[in-house]
């Protein structure tokens, strides 16, 4: 629950280091005269927040609004900070700038591990609106559906993947820390991100190179940008090329390690030897990325603009290791516990087939003789899958827009296209036996967005203290979700689906039953592709109007409203509305507020997303399915329809500029969400529902079915503060940032089908209520240097590593880490750095022996060989990442 008392003391404790400087002289910012511009952006790029005077875009129709007297809490982060950031994926970027965005390492987290589900506020990706030059970027084509705590605080989102937007082509980022759906439509309900894409000219060339301590994990980052302003136009492209290998944090299995000692001449065959069969870090990726952002001028006051956004990358992911043998290992508490072989190496598959038209051997049966077939020798020491992601983004606006007087204008169309495309290899369908394949295509998943959209706004004198800004507009959208089939083999049934019927020859021409082997699962082992059956495109069309009216009534006091109406083909319509104020009682004080309602329309990815895979419950091979809501067999167990998410959000904050180059806001903020929407718990199929509902065949009796359904109800609360200070002290220029955020998310009500104890425990629980970044900057001539110190409070994962009448097994403790770089500015346009990132190379606690964790003195980790939680926590568990970066810019 939110507790005030205990916010305002953490942030007192924040706060604690910056009366050091409260005294400090400040200077003019504008007599602050670095030595080059080079070195101007690396002095920026240790502050937050832009300078107080820099005009907004989020949250307001006006174009006079800057961060401290903005009704809406906005934050604006620079193009050098972003950049500054020694990491390849921009989800890692913002977690590491903005304190209440999260996102998991995802280790092996099937395809979440290539398509991360971040949390702005505790709520899920795709409750939060993201935006290229304020214009909707489009959703992933991925639906995460994978269980567990590493899409804990996202399973069943379906948003956007921003690590297909290269860093160096951004301006600025902007976040929006409210709820604005009445203003911007759907997903609006956390916040909204908006990144602002560079227009300036010259050419910027950075290249970084860096590895973690324990020397894996190499990455390495090649950007540039080149821009050319012309007489009624710009263009500005930026490319960027980055590569990140593997890393590699837990040990080998305890089974691997017996197979090792008891098969010396085999041991050289174990995946990955001589390190761990089964990887437990970040998988080895790469990625190109473009963008293009232009814009050129029809008449004095009007122009025609488009952006295009193209993105290609890969991951590849270690799975779980497949056992061959059977042997046993003593846990931390004493006890024995087996390692047993999988399934499928203790089948014995015999290919003599019945001789026709024999009595005695049927049809359909084997002969038991010797001509058998064994896994084991396609894979005498086991096998670890590798799972593989390719992701392609695709996205373009084109527009025009323009001002008449006090009249604006701004039409636009968007086309956008996400495609992931899974396979695999090192794998097998145990089905088709020794005619297994060992690579499969598992098929496409594809996202199709078009939007077009109309705004409008007037500034009319009506006496007021400022013009009545008045705006409207108008917008269509239209999304498709499409899933292709993968190869027969990736989803198919082989012939030793069903228990082989063995005959033994007792005399020529005779043979007598001799029982059954085992049925084999179905589909490729790790993951099954998508089937003809389930393969579709599934569409969702919704229109929209909205009105918004902003003004100044006196000197000292801004208000706001905007109303909004949409209409969706698939569950009808939609009413939202936003009021906003601020106060102004002194030149260095001013109050805000704000109330809204909102919503999350159900993608059609929620909607209709059917996938059916091959689980495992202690090595017992079964099918998960997961339907569409309206497929017959999801009706069966009680589905039906989706509705939207619906919000109501609260904000309340003040903003203190008690000298001139000190700023401090504070904001409050609370957010009622309900009929969230959330994958069921899992039905189990038993054979008189399969006799009730035939389709349940793909499953069969004993696996598992779920589905989509708006299902419980959920209050966050908490608060941001944000304070910066800039000052002179000895020449040499000083700046100091403070972000803090405190988050409490309540799950008020639910249906106990759709929620577990142990999801309502990492609900309220994985990310740390508390997150604060303290940084600072100091620059003198050439020379700049940069610390930043982040604080992360405890946390839990109960999903992964269980819980007791709502509580977890083990919380994991609060962790601080400092990031540093030196940079030197020479020959004017050549800037080099050095840095560490996590310089004290913390770690998150590691798992520790519960009732539901055993650790294994044998390797020192768990029975899959994890030592750290898997999901990474809130920072990571690579450890301390060193890093070179020379940038050249003319």
């Amino acid at each position: 629950m939110f507790n005030l008392s205990t916010s305002l003391t953490a942030i007192a404790a924040v706060l604690a280091a910056a009366p050091a400087y409260a005294g400090t002289t400040a200077a003019d910012p504008a007599a602050v005269e670095p030595a080059t511009p080079a070195l101007q952006e690396s002095v920026d790029s240790a502050t937050t927040d832009a300078p107080s005077d820099e005009i907004i875009v989020l949250g307001t129709r006006r174009t006079d609004r800057t961060a401290t007297d903005s009704a809406s809490p906005v934050d604006v982060i620079s193009s050098a900070e972003l950049v500054a950031q020694p990491a390849s994926d921009m989800m890692d970027v913002v977690k590491n700038l903005v304190p209440s965005f999260y996102v998991g390492q995802n280790t092996i987290s099937d395809a979440s591990t290539f398509v991360r589900s971040p949390s702005l506020r505790g709520l899920s990706g795709d409750q939060v609106l993201v935006m290229i030059n304020g214009k909707r970027y489009n959703r992933s084509a991925l639906v995460q559906v994978y269980g567990g705590s590493d899409t804990g605080l996202g399973r069943g989102a379906q948003g956007p993947d921003i690590s297909a937007i290269p860093t160096l082509a951004v301006s600025n980022l902007q976040v929006l820390r409210e709820g604005a759906t009445a203003q911007y439509g759907s997903d609006a309900i956390a916040g909204v991100i908006n990144y602002g894409m560079r227009e300036d000219a010259g050419v910027e060339i950075i290249g970084r190179a860096g590895q973690f301590y324990e020397g894996d994990g190499e990455s390495y980052q090649i950007a540039a940008n080149a821009g050319v302003r012309f007489d009624g136009g710009f263009i500005n492209v930026t490319g960027e090329y980055t590569d990140d290998g593997q890393t590699s944090r837990g040990v080998t299995r305890p089974a691997a390690a017996n197979f090792a000692s008891n098969f010396p001449g085999l041991a050289s065959q174990l995946p990955n030897f001589p390190g761990p069969v089964q990887i437990w870090g970040s998988s080895p990726s790469n990625a190109y990325k473009f963008l293009v952002n232009a814009a050129l001028e029809v008449t004095d006051d009007s122009k025609l603009y488009f952006f295009v956004n193209y993105a290609e990358g890969e991951g590849n992911q270690s799975f779980n290791y497949r056992n061959p043998v059977t042997s046993t290992a003593v846990d931390s508490n004493g006890v024995v516990r087996t390692q047993g072989a999988n399934g499928a190496f203790n089948n014995t598959f015999y290919l003599t087939p019945c001789p026709a038209g024999n009595a005695t051997c049927p049809a359909g049966g084997f002969v038991q003789d010797t001509n058998t077939f064994r896994f084991n020798q396609l894979y005498p020491a086991g096998f670890t899958p590798r799972f593989v992601g390719k992701k392609e983004q695709m996205y373009g606006v084109l527009g025009y827009k323009g001002t008449s007087g006090q009249f604006t204008y701004d039409v636009s169309g968007t086309l956008a296209r996400n495609k992931l495309t899974l396979s695999m290899y090192d794998s097998a369908n145990f089905s088709f036996g020794p005619l297994t394949q060992t690579s499969f295509e598992f098929g496409d998943l594809i996202q199709e967005e078009m939007n077009f959209n109309g705004d409008f706004t007037y500034a009319a004198e009506v006496g007021l203290a400022s013009p009545l800004t008045i705006a409207a507009g108008a917008e269509f959208r239209k999304e498709t979700y499409e899933q292709t089939a993968g190869d027969a083999q990736s989803y198919g049934a082989g012939p030793y689906a069903v228990a082989q019927r063995l005959y033994v020859q007792t005399s020529p021409g005779s043979y007598t039953f001799a029982g059954t082997t085992a049925a084999q699962g179905v589909g490729a082992s790790g993951y099954a592709g998508t089937s003809p059956q389930t393969a579709g495109s599934f569409s969702q069309e919704n229109f929209a109007i909205y009105v918004g009216l902003e003004t100044d009534l006196t000197e000292a006091l801004s208000v706001g409203a905007a109303g909004r109406y949409e209409h969706y083909n698939t569950f009808g319509d939609a009413w939202v509305g936003k009021v906003n104020a601020l106060y102004k009682f002194a030149d260095a004080f001013s109050i805000r507020g704000t109330f809204g309602t909102g919503f999350h329309a159900p993608s059609p990815g929620q909607s209709n997303v059917s996938i059916v895979t091959t689980s495992f419950n202690n090595g017992v091979a079964f099918q998960s399915g997961t339907y569409p809501t309206n497929d017959p067999v999801a009706q069966f167990y009680g589905a039906t329809t989706l509705g939207p998410e619906k919000s109501t959000n609260y904000g309340i904050g003040f903003i203190l500029e008690p000298v001139s180059a000190m700023t401090l806001t504070v904001d409050g903020y609370r957010i009622d969400l309900r009929d969230r929407i959330g994958l069921t718990q899992p039905f189990i199929v038993t054979a008189a529902a399969l006799a009730a509902q035939p389709a349940l065949l793909p499953v069969g009796v004993g696996g598992q079915v779920q589905y989509f359904t708006n299902g419980f109800n959920t209050r966050t609360q908490g608060i941001d503060v944000v304070g910066t200070y800039r000052t002179v002290f000895d020449e040499a220029s000083l700046n100091f940032t403070l972000a803090y955020n405190y988050n409490d998310t309540e799950i008020r009500s639910f249906n106990p089908l759709v929620i577990s104890s142990a999801q309502i425990v990492d609900g309220e629980n994985l990310a740390p209520k508390h997150r604060a970044v303290f940084t600072t900057s100091w620059a003198l001539g050439g020379l700049s240097a940069n610390a930043r110190v982040n604080y992360y409070s405890s946390w839990t994962s109960a999903q992964d590593y269980g819980q007791t009448n709502g509580v977890a097994h083990q919380r994991f403790g609060a962790k601080g880490t400092l990031d540093l770089d030196i940079s030197y500015t020479f020959a004017e346009h050549f800037t080099l750095t050095v840095g560490a990132q996590n310089f004290t190379d913390e770690r998150p606690d590691k798992l520790a022996p519960t009732s539901t964790v055993q650790i294994y003195p044998i390797t020192g980790g768990t029975a899959d060989g994890q030592v750290y939680p898997r999901n990474g926590g809130p920072f990571g568990f690579n450890g301390g990442f060193y890093y070179t970066r020379l940038r050249i810019k003319y």
